[in-house]
């Protein structure tokens, strides 16, 4: 009987909520060419087989109950109207009736309050459009003192129109000041973002109903992990174009985060990487097409509309505008011009190098390897091909050649390495380990697999540095984790990112292969990745046994970061037998660290790079008068300009590369990486002194 009044509670809410969007879709008839979206036919079988695959077959097994649909809710919306821009609070609240409701409607298939929802949205979207081609008739009086919150995530909903209203004309003020700063005209900067808006509107005007269908599915997949991820038909495609390196592109990958296109990993041996302009949550504005083709305003687009937009044939040019990582939201753009390639598997291959260092009047050589991610061609290997490539084979035959170079010690650089093959990172462990186990993996049914070094032979034994920072994921972490529990090297640098977790694709046809319809993949958590001591990567990372100093705290970058992610837990060690306990030596090493970098002029620029970044992190409003914003903008930029002067003055750290010529180049300072060198050599001298 409960249950009845339950289902019967729903119907009536529904049945009025209906009638709403009846109305809202009759008023949204001219504007809406697509009109009302209702979901496809197959979208309810394709939902229930999602929450039961993800309920029973996922790694915490997670009950999807009224707790869940609350959480599944909040990440709805937040999908629509993250910035809290388009909905009013009585919108909200008549949502608010089915926030325990998601639960029942994802168990029986039910999907039409979802997509009313997004009815509603669009609806809304077709009123701020209304609303931004009146304001840019106009231009902004720039001489008012008032403030603009850009970030309105956690801010109250607008109560009504003319609130709303004014949350946009400060938003459309600020957007139009930061561009009459950058010199251009009022006829320009109102086109611009008249553009910028009509587009973004113009895409959801297009969203068809897998697209919104993907949007709720992963609202709910993302409560439970945020690895775990539903792929539309279109999308899936997509994902496995990626996933095989033959994009051509510019070789980066992507991710909307705050109305923002922004760049969450660069791709080793792509035109990103070879560039050396482009970075890890560096925000893209703009796209261009070939040197004079008009710049196309990005902010709030769909990431897959910005990947079409960079996407293109090898050999052509894209443009891009981009607000760095470490600006604030009023900082000039940099542009910069990237040419598009295929990303081929010889580009990302681990590398050597030599650098010199002096210390305490000793000169010490030693060998750099750079292994950009853990790669192996999978179909040479399978082909028995005697001259298949992986970082394995690779990074042993670039110690051999630096032994014969007598080099004093090696530095494995694992910066901005996201992983890669797990069999890999077993095995690079191997080369510098006897034998032993390197890995645990905690299966979904409980049972524990060890991966274990597969040779008996050690292939260098010498002094040994791990340099990681926050970007170093996932089979970097195995390695490095493991190179750190058996005593084996020093890890210097920054935590790393914390996913410890694996996951498998699931193609949704065979779970439905009756049908006929193409029902994408599901990308599903079934594992996590324990150290050999027992502990977890997962959140926690590898800890460095000498941190430098780092602009990204773990709670606002990495998996800990993640409302979501698994948490961080513990099983039994393995038995495996330590080579020393380099602890003993942390007390003199960092000492000794300290003291170089309280005299060294780049640890000083890093220190005020992450204070000015932690600054820029903490301010929640900017002026909307012209002179104040100004003032501040010409601050930021003599003070920038006077930096990069002095840094110009500093000599350049000589690096040999290791190539067949051997010749000798000029290479970019690298003060982590010199520094990593000199511990290096404290640590020999310590040792073998």
């Amino acid at each position: 009987m409960k249950k009845i009044v339950y289902l019967l509670i729903i119907i009536l809410a529904q049945t009025s909520f209906a009638q709403d969007i009846e109305r809202l879709q009759e008023e949204n008839s001219v504007l809406d060419t697509n009109k009302f979206i209702s979901p496809d036919l197959h979208h309810p079988k394709v939902a229930k087989v999602v929450t039961t695959i993800l309920s029973r077959y996922h790694y915490n097994k997670t009950q999807v109950n009224d707790s869940l649909s609350s959480i599944i809710f909040d990440n709805y919306l937040k999908a629509l109207d993250y910035n809290r821009l388009y909905f009013y609070k009585s919108d909200i609240s008549l949502f608010e009736n089915f926030r325990d409701n998601f639960d029942n409607f994802l168990l029986l298939g039910r999907l039409d309050v979802p997509f009313e929802i997004f009815n509603t949205f669009k609806e809304r979207l077709n009123e701020r459009m209304k609303y931004v081609a009146k304001l840019l008739k106009t231009e902004f009086n720039y001489s008012i003192d008032e403030e603009f919150v850009p970030d309105r995530k956690e801010a109250e909903w607008a109560g009504n129109e003319s609130e709303l209203d004014d949350i946009w004309r400060k938003r459309l003020k600020s957007d139009a000041l930061n561009k009459r700063l950058a010199k251009e005209d009022w006829e320009k900067i109102s086109s611009t973002l008249l553009k910028r808006y009509q587009n973004y509107h113009k895409i959801i005007l297009q969203y068809k109903p897998e697209d919104v269908f993907q949007l709720f599915l992963n609202s709910f997949s993302s409560a439970i992990d945020p690895h775990s991820n539903y792929f539309s038909p279109i999308a899936s495609d997509n994902f496995n174009i990626a996933m095989s390196l033959s994009l051509e592109g510019i070789g980066a990958q992507l991710s909307s985060i705050d109305d923002y296109t922004t760049i969450v990993h660069i791709i080793p041996g792509g035109p990103a990487a070879k560039s050396g302009k482009l970075f890890e949550n560096d925000r893209i504005v703009s796209v261009g097409q070939g040197s004079e083709g008009e710049m196309i305003d990005v902010v709030g687009w769909r990431i897959d509309d910005v990947v079409q937009l960079i996407r293109g044939k090898k050999g052509t040019v894209v443009r891009l505008a981009i607000l760095k990582a470490n600006a604030t939201y009023d900082s000039p753009l940099e542009h910069m011009e990237l040419v598009r390639d295929k990303i081929k598997l010889e580009e990302q291959a681990a590398k050597s190098d030599i650098i010199f260092v002096e210390e305490e009047g000793v000169n010490y050589k030693l060998g750099v390897i750079d292994i950009p991610t853990f790669y192996i061609d999978f179909e040479a290997k399978r082909k028995n091909d005697p001259d298949y490539k992986s970082t394995t084979k690779d990074v042993h035959k670039l110690i051999e050649q630096l032994v014969e170079e007598k080099v004093d010690g090696i530095i494995l650089d694992l910066r901005n390495n996201g992983g890669g093959a797990l069999q890999e990172a077993i095995e690079l462990t191997g080369l510098f380990i006897k034998d032993g186990p390197v890995v645990q993996v905690r299966n979904s049914n409980g049972s524990i697999d060890v991966g274990t070094d597969p040779d008996g032979e050690i292939v260098y034994s010498g002094p040994l540095a791990v340099l990681t920072n926050r970007y170093s994921a996932s089979a970097s972490e195995i390695f490095s984790g493991a190179i750190q529990d058996y005593g084996r090297g020093l890890i210097i640098g920054e935590q790393t990112f914390g996913k410890g977790t694996v996951q498998n694709l699931i193609d949704l046809n065979r779970q439905l292969p009756i049908s006929k319809d193409k029902m994408g993949d599901l990308k599903l958590t079934v594992a996590k990745y324990y150290r050999i001591t027992g502990s977890s990567t997962q959140k926690l990372g590898v800890q460095p046994d000498i941190s430098y100093p780092s602009p990204i705290d773990s709670d606002e970058f990495g998996e800990a970061a993640q409302p979501a992610a698994l948490s961080w837990d513990q099983i039994g060690s393995t038995k495996f037998e330590k080579y020393d306990t380099l602890q003993k030596y942390m007390p003199e090493l960092i000492s000794k660290h300290n003291a170089r970098i309280a005299e060294d002029l780049d640890f000083q620029f890093l220190n005020e790079d992450i204070e000015e970044y932690k600054e820029s992190k903490s301010k929640k409003s900017y002026s909307l008068n012209e002179e104040v914003r100004r003032i501040e903008r010409e601050e930021r930029e003599n003070k920038k300009k006077q930096r990069e002067e002095e840094r110009q003055n500093k000599s350049k750290l000589k690096i040999v590369e290791k190539s067949e010529v051997n010749t000798e180049e000029e290479k970019e300072d690298d003060p982590l990486l010199n520094e990593t060198g000199k511990i290096l050599s404290d640590f020999i001298a310590l040792k073998f002194g």
